[in-house]
C-alpha cells in the first residue's frame, strides 16, 4: 500500500486552481506536437509540448509529482501562442491552463533576479503606463537619431550588458520615424461617405513608438468609409500581464479599456496588433468571475475586430491599388491566427494589390520566438525558434518583404533580417504601412 505524502504549498495550490476538466480534456493525440515551438526546438523531448505539460499539471495537482526545476522549466520555456489549440481535436483550452500555471509559479516559485528586474522594468513598470511609454520612445528616439547609437555599436558597449537587453536594443524599430503620425490631411479630398462609426485600440507599444502604423491604420479605415475616434482613456490591454500570469493586473486593465469604450457608439472596436486584440476578445475569459463586469466584457469584445476585417470588408480592393513588381511573406502574428481566427483577410488585401507576389512561407503557422517580453526573459530559446522562422524566410527565391501584423513580430523579424545577413535584400513592415504604400503608388502613378 503506497502512502501518499502531503501536498507542498504548491501542489496545493496547482489542486484548488487548475480546472479539472480542462485537463482532462487532453486525449494525448499528439496533433499539438508538429505546431508546438519549444517542443520542436527542445529536440522533441515530450515535456516541452501542450501535451506534456499538461501531464505535468496534472500530476502535481494531484500530488503524484513534486514541482522540481525541469517542471518550472517547462512552464516558463512555454511561449503561450496557442498554436496547440488551433489544431486540438478536443477543444482543449490550453492557453488558460498555462497562464494559471503561470500565475501559480508567480505566487509561489522564487523567480531569478533576471526575470524580477525585466517584469518590474516591463510588465509593471512601463507597459500600463502611457506617460513613461512616451518618455523611452522620445529617449529611444534621441539615442537613435544622435548618433550616440552608431558610437555605443562603434565602442561595442552593448556587449557589457545581459543578452536579453542586447536583443531587445537591436530589434527596436527607428523610433524616430515610427512615431511621427503620417499627415492624414492629405487624404481628406478622397474620403468617401461614412459606412461605419470605429472607435480605433491605440494600444501600448503601439500608441507610443508605432504611432505611423496606428495612423496608417486610421486613414485607411477612413478611405473605406469609416469615421475613426480613440477615447483617451484607454490604456495597455493587459496581454503581457495576462501572459505572464500578472492576472489581477490584466483584470484591471481590462476593466479601465472596458469602461473607455463601452458608452461610445460605434459599430466596432478596431486593432492593428494581433496580441493586443486577442487580448480584447478574452476579457469575458479574464473577468468571468466577477458578475458585474461580465456583461460588460462580452459586450465589449463582441465589437473587437482586427483592422484587416474591416478594409476586407468594405473593399479596399476597390481602390485597384499597385506596386512595383516585388515577392513578398506574410508573418502571421500567432494570436491572431490561432485566437482571433484572422488568416484570410490579409491574404486577401495582400493579393489584391497588382505587381504584388505573396509567397507562403513553409510551416508559415509557427511563431517568431517573439511572445511578448518572452524574448527578453529566454533569449536562447527565442533566438532557436527565431532561427527556423528565418529559414524558412531565406528558402522564399527572391523574397523582398515581410508583412506583419505586430508589433512584437515586427521587432523580432527584424532582429531575424539582421542575423540572417538579409539587411540589404528584405525588409520588414506593417500591414498598414504596406497597404498605404500602395494607396499612395496608385494614386501617383495611375
Amino acid at each position: 500500500m503506497t502512502v501518499r505524502q502531503p501536498k507542498t504549498e504548491i501542489q496545493q495550490a496547482f489542486d484548488a486552481r487548475m480546472d479539472r476538466d480542462k485537463l482532462l480534456q487532453c486525449m494525448r493525440c499528439g496533433f499539438c506536437l508538429p505546431t508546438c515551438p519549444t517542443y520542436i526546438t527542445s529536440g522533441f523531448k515530450e515535456s516541452h509540448s501542450p501535451r506534456g505539460r499538461i501531464a505535468l499539471m496534472k500530476a502535481v495537482a494531484d500530488g503524484e509529482k513534486e514541482p522540481d526545476e525541469d517542471f518550472y522549466r517547462s512552464i516558463e520555456l512555454c511561449l503561450d501562442c496557442r498554436s496547440c489549440e488551433a489544431v486540438c481535436p478536443s477543444g482543449v483550452a490550453y492557453g488558460e491552463l498555462i497562464e494559471t500555471a503561470k500565475q501559480i509559479l508567480i505566487d509561489h516559485h522564487k523567480q531569478s533576479i533576471k526575470e524580477k528586474v525585466i517584469r518590474a522594468m516591463t510588465v509593471r513598470g512601463l507597459f500600463p503606463h502611457p506617460g513613461r511609454l512616451n518618455f523611452v520612445a522620445d529617449f529611444v528616439s534621441f539615442y537613435q537619431s544622435s548618433g550616440l547609437q552608431k558610437l555605443t555599436h562603434a565602442m561595442r558597449i552593448m556587449n557589457l550588458f545581459p543578452a536579453s537587453l542586447k536583443a531587445m536594443e537591436a530589434v527596436v524599430p527607428d523610433v524616430h520615424t515610427y512615431k511621427q503620425p503620417v499627415d492624414a490631411a492629405k487624404y481628406q479630398a478622397d474620403l468617401p461617405p461614412k459606412k461605419y462609426k470605429v472607435a480605433f485600440f491605440e494600444g501600448c507599444l503601439m500608441g507610443s513608438m508605432f504611432k505611423r502604423t496606428n495612423s496608417t491604420s486610421k486613414i485607411l479605415l477612413e478611405l473605406v468609409g469609416c469615421e475613426v475616434v480613440s477615447p483617451k482613456q484607454q490604456i495597455c490591454c493587459g496581454a503581457l500581464s495576462d501572459h505572464s500570469g500578472e492576472k489581477a493586473m490584466a483584470r484591471d486593465l481590462a476593466r479601465q479599456n472596458i469602461a473607455a469604450f463601452e458608452n461610445l457608439d460605434v459599430d466596432f472596436i478596431v486593432n492593428n496588433a494581433g496580441g493586443c486584440e486577442a487580448e480584447l476578445i478574452e476579457y469575458p475569459r479574464l473577468l468571468a468571475d466577477d458578475p458585474d463586469w461580465l456583461p460588460r466584457a462580452q459586450a465589449f469584445a463582441a465589437k473587437v475586430k482586427d483592422v484587416t476585417q474591416i478594409l476586407a470588408l468594405v473593399g479596399l480592393d476597390q481602390f485597384h491599388l499597385a506596386l512595383p513588381e516585388m515577392t513578398v511573406t506574410f508573418q502571421d502574428s500567432c494570436h491572431q491566427q490561432n485566437v482571433m481566427k484572422v488568416a484570410a483577410e490579409p491574404r486577401q488585401l495582400l493579393r489584391a494589390i497588382k505587381g504584388v507576389h505573396l509567397v507562403e512561407m513553409e510551416a508559415r503557422v509557427s511563431c517568431c520566438g517573439s511572445g511578448g517580453i518572452y524574448n527578453m526573459v529566454e533569449p536562447d530559446a527565442s533566438g532557436h525558434i527565431l532561427e527556423r522562422k528565418m529559414a524558412k524566410v531565406a528558402a522564399i527565391p527572391k523574397v523582398q518583404r515581410i508583412i506583419t501584423a505586430n508589433p512584437g513580430c515586427f521587432m523580432q523579424m527584424r532582429l531575424g533580417v539582421e542575423r540572417a545577413g538579409l539587411a540589404g535584400q528584405v525588409q520588414v513592415q506593417s500591414m498598414t504601412d504596406f497597404l498605404l504604400d500602395a494607396v499612395n503608388y496608385t494614386r501617383y502613378h495611375h
